[in-house]
């Protein structure tokens, strides 16, 4: 058996002499046994050297003329995948001998990661990790503080198998450099980390300052809503009022419709009167076409003085009656 560490060379020795009845042709061949069959690794027959097989370019015959009685090989830059059972073959006829080694390639520790679980607080317990992700087993694993005086807590407990090391009820004292190293047959590797051990943070501090503020949030985020949807009513009330006056409000009369009711009326008014009744009337313009302001009704003054008209005769009147307005003692018409 044979043990080697990754990368290195290892050297599998086959050595044989003939007997005086061995008179056939050499062959020479190494091969790697594996579960169900066997794979070729180098091999020499009729005095010519193959070596394209699995390990191409890593192995090759220790002497150049395997036939001398030397069949020892060397396996360069070794892989964790070579580690298995090799034989070695000699066939001579009638003679055939075989010789078996066992191989096993080592993986040294790589990749060692250190790390804190658990808070780093006065008094409460921590554990230090220590784990290599490559290696062959059988990995140990060991502490050391390389800070202050070197020396580790006394309520520690480290654990060599998994590379836990844990804390209990921490102090301040207990701050510093710590270094892991993980190593096994054929070589180690260490990292480090710092512990800081302080004082417990308030906590209920916290727990209420997490809770206002999400409290505050919802309530900035309730008054969105709102307003959005205040946004949104205040858009449809104003679509709907719209809607409603284009429907039920009748389009507006015309100025010209407007301004020939308004002149007929006059009209009519005007033939029931005598020549004598349009003096009061003649400053009246219309020649003058008047806007929609007339369809209101106009706003009485109480200090409008109608004109004094005399009493017509009625005999040149054709005995035709015609009311006269009056006016009463307080200035109303009668």
């Amino acid at each position: 058996m044979i043990t080697r560490a990754e990368g290195e060379k290892v050297t599998l020795p086959c050595t044989f002499t003939f007997g005086p009845q061995d008179t056939g042709s050499l062959d020479i061949e190494w091969v790697l046994l594996e579960p169900n069959h066997e794979q070729t690794v180098i091999m020499y027959s009729g005095d010519r050297i193959y070596d394209k097989y699995k390990m191409d370019g890593r192995v090759e015959f220790v002497n150049p003329n395997p036939a001398s009685g030397d069949g020892t090989i060397d396996i360069l830059n070794l892989k964790a995948t070579d580690t298995g059972t090799y034989q070695c073959k000699v066939k001579k006829p009638p003679s055939v001998e075989t010789q078996r080694i066992q191989l096993t390639v080592l993986v040294k520790p790589m990749n060692t990661k250190c790390y804190v679980e658990g808070t780093q607080e006065i008094g409460t317990d921590l554990t230090l990790k220590c784990k290599s992700e490559e290696g062959s087993p059988i990995i140990t694993y060991s502490w050391k503080k390389i800070t202050g005086t070197g020396e580790l807590p006394a309520t520690t407990t480290p654990h060599t198998e998994t590379g836990d090391f844990l804390v209990k009820n921490a102090s301040q004292i207990y701050s510093g450099i710590y270094t892991c190293t993980a190593s096994n047959k054929i070589g180690s590797d260490e990292c480090s980390l710092e512990l800081n051990v302080t004082p417990p943070v308030n906590r209920a501090g916290r727990i209420a300052g997490a809770i206002i503020g999400t409290l505050l949030g919802l309530l900035l985020l309730a008054f969105f809503i709102f307003c959005c949807l205040k946004k949104q009513r205040e858009k449809k009330y104003e679509k709907e009022v719209h809607h409603d006056i284009r429907e039920d409000v009748p389009p507006p009369k015309s100025r010209a419709s407007t301004a020939r009711s308004y002149i007929g009326s006059n009209r009519s008014s005007l033939g029931s009167m005598s020549p004598s009744n349009m003096d009061g009337y003649a400053k009246t313009q219309y020649n003058k076409v008047p806007s929609e302001e007339f369809e209101h009704a106009p706003v009485q003054t109480t200090n409008f003085q109608p004109p004094k008209v005399a009493a017509p005769n009625l005999s040149r009147m054709g005995a035709i009656p015609v009311m006269i307005p009056a006016q009463s003692k307080d200035g109303s018409i009668v």
